[in-house]
């Protein structure tokens, strides 16, 4: 244990020295000093309020779909919500959800209660949190269509509010990109339809994903940005690279967007197959394309 944090972390819902591979959808990550799951906005706020006053790092995670974490880890204290919440509200056709419930679960059980709206999120494999955070999209629809206001912990430790035009959507990014505001929940404006029709659409979706994407393997899906209308995958496929490795990092066959965890992938393997891929495509097109992951920890 490298630091005494203080008996707030003596508990059975924190892991220490836990190896962050554990928590990432590309299944790479060396240790956090310490891993909490945290089951309630009052531990939430006392663990906050504890980093803050010793000076500890302290970050929060979904569930490590767009994020690479380096192979020395993180330290400090890592915290995964776990409130769990979702509120039907149906004759309002309205939804409320903690930032916690994946996106893929929020989109199912809208469906099973006949509202419409949020099935492009069902092969997202991120949390709410993080899809309001990077403004999610798929299939011509985002985040910013949907939601209708935000629940949020600032700096301080207080519980604010914000409404749909003050989230600063964009392309990939909101509000609550470049901060360290935590979500907590939100709220989303949906549309009536048979439970057959929503899950018709699901389906339909989740086969052009399976089509598309190499969801056989880990990764944090598609690693660059679109930028300026231009698709990002079809430069790197025009650059020749699909298939490319370095260590167990390789681009994708299926999708040259996606970087693949092959077989025990370091964060190094996957930084530098990056800035192959980079360089390619700027030498070719001289175009420079940015990462769309969120890169956490120490090399």
């Amino acid at each position: 244990m490298r630091k005494n944090y203080g008996k707030i972390l003596e508990s059975e819902d924190v892991l220490v020295n836990e190896p962050m591979k554990n928590h990432t959808s590309f299944k790479i990550g060396g240790p956090a000093d310490y891993f909490i799951n945290i089951k309630s906005l009052d531990i939430l706020m006392k663990v906050k309020e504890l980093a803050k006053k010793s000076n500890i790092p302290f970050h929060i995670i979904g569930n490590g779909s767009n994020l690479l974490v380096l192979d020395k880890g993180v330290r400090g204290i890592v915290g995964k919500l776990k409130f769990d919440k979702i509120e039907i509200v149906k004759d309002e056709n309205k939804v409320i959800a903690s930032a916690d419930v994946s996106s893929s679960k929020l989109a199912r059980v809208c469906a099973q209660n006949g509202l419409s709206g949020l099935e492009f999120l069902s092969g997202i494999p991120g949390t709410i949190g993080g899809a309001i955070k990077m403004n999610a999209g798929a299939y011509g629809l985002e985040i910013k269509d949907v939601i209708v206001k935000t629940k949020y912990l600032d700096e301080s430790g207080n519980i604010k509010e914000l409404l749909k035009e003050n989230q600063k959507f964009e392309y990939r990014r909101s509000f609550f990109s470049d901060n360290d505001l935590i979500i907590l929940e939100a709220e989303f404006l949906l549309k009536s339809d048979t439970v057959q029709n929503i899950e018709n659409k699901i389906s339909e979706m989740m086969e052009k994903r399976r089509e598309k994407q190499p969801l056989e393997y880990p990764s944090a899906g598609s690693i660059f940005k679109r930028k300026n209308n231009i698709i990002t995958a079809k430069l790197i496929d025009e650059c020749g690279l699909k298939g490319f490795e370095i260590g167990g990092a390789k681009i994708s066959e299926k999708h040259a967007g996606f970087v693949i965890n092959n077989g025990n992938a370091t964060a190094k393997d996957v930084l530098e197959l990056v800035e192959h891929v980079k360089k390619e495509v700027y030498q070719r097109f001289k175009e420079n394309i940015e990462l769309e992951v969120i890169i956490l920890g120490e090399m």
